[in-house]
């Protein structure tokens, strides 16, 4: 099942159900007023939603029309947003573009990002410092129910309830410096946008496999292609993330669980999923980064795929000045 907000004058808005063709919804605030709602009491809610669900594929329930462009994020604000670097092919161009020595690591890589707002696919993004270097990330996202400290990877990905792509901007030269103090990440991280629609996975297919979201995720710049970046080489699968960061705390059902970057090391034929690891691969093969990051007016857009199915909707959000 597929599922979005809808704005209804609060905070949180209100969740319906889409249909698969992705004009129709339905209202589920006779089963749970919020997305976050459902998923504090997934077990028991969501066969009430996958009925509905059902309905509403058949034509047995009535309907309002869904027009992306004015849902919500399908998390407006929850609990937690943990964001890993899972792709290490995209760590090494990373560092290659920002001039720093590769991280090491025999862990996954993983930073607590601001939860209490998420953009909308479509609101506009806010170029906050016109020398931060902003950039787009394009990545891969699991929605938790509650999850038991210490729960290991296979057991982990039983807690998944949900799954979806985010846009994860990054203000890139005020990440270096913050990476430079040691201690986290603040300004550089502005609000994260999420897609329109979120997922069960088993909307996905054969796309998703052993904890890895196996689409690949296409991404525009002003109206050009800058990639279509298959997912299929994340080192670390969100098992394996979830139990990171399970280690020693529960984790609050609305936890989002970012994979970071999409990266492919075929990226001379799938491009990018972010400016950073262009410039880094501009820098490989030519000596030097041309691709600038974004400025004001600049559009940004990002789709999955899964034959010819548009699972998640659109996201399409354009750059302004403060």
């Amino acid at each position: 099942m597929r599922l979005a907000t809808l704005q209804n004058g609060t905070r949180d808005g209100a969740v319906h159900l889409v249909a698969r063709d992705g004009t129709r919804a339905v209202s589920a605030q006779a089963i749970t007023p919020t997305l976050l709602t459902a998923l504090e009491d997934w077990e028991r809610i969501r066969p009430d939603l996958e009925a509905l669900a059902a309905e509403l594929e058949t034509g047995g329930v009535a309907t309002v029309p869904f027009d992306e462009s004015a849902a919500l994020a399908p998390l407006p604000r929850t609990w937690q947003w943990l964001d890993a670097s899972a792709f290490l092919n995209h760590g090494a161009l990373l560092s290659r573009s920002l001039s720093m020595d590769p991280i090491v690591s025999p862990v996954p890589l993983m930073y607590q990002g601001m939860s209490h707002e998420f953009l909308s696919a479509h609101d506009e993004a806010t170029l906050w410092d016109p020398k931060g270097d902003l950039d787009f990330e394009g990545e891969f996202a699991v929605i938790l129910r509650d999850t038991p400290a210490g729960v290991d990877a296979d057991a982990a990905l039983e807690h998944v309830a949900l799954v979806t792509f985010v846009n994860d901007w990054s203000q890139r030269a005020i990440v270096v410096e913050e990476m430079g103090r040691r201690f986290g990440f603040i300004e550089g991280k502005p609000a994260t946008a999420m897609a329109p629609i979120v997922a069960t996975p088993d909307e996905l297919g054969d796309a998703w496999q052993d904890g890895r979201i196996t689409a690949s995720l296409t991404v525009g710049l002003n109206g050009a292609r800058f990639g279509e970046v298959p997912a299929g080489e994340m080192d670390y699968t969100f098992g394996e993330l979830i139990a990171y960061a399970a280690r020693t705390r529960n984790l609050a059902a609305g936890t989002v669980i970012g994979s970071g970057t999409v990266s492919s090391t075929r990226y001379a034929e799938t491009g990018s999923a972010c400016i950073a690891e262009r410039r880094g691969i501009e820098i490989i093969q030519t000596g030097g980064a041309s691709t600038p990051y974004l400025r004001s007016g600049d559009r940004v857009t990002m789709h999955v795929a899964i034959d010819g199915d548009v699972v998640f909707g659109r996201l399409d959000q354009t750059v302004v000045t403060r």
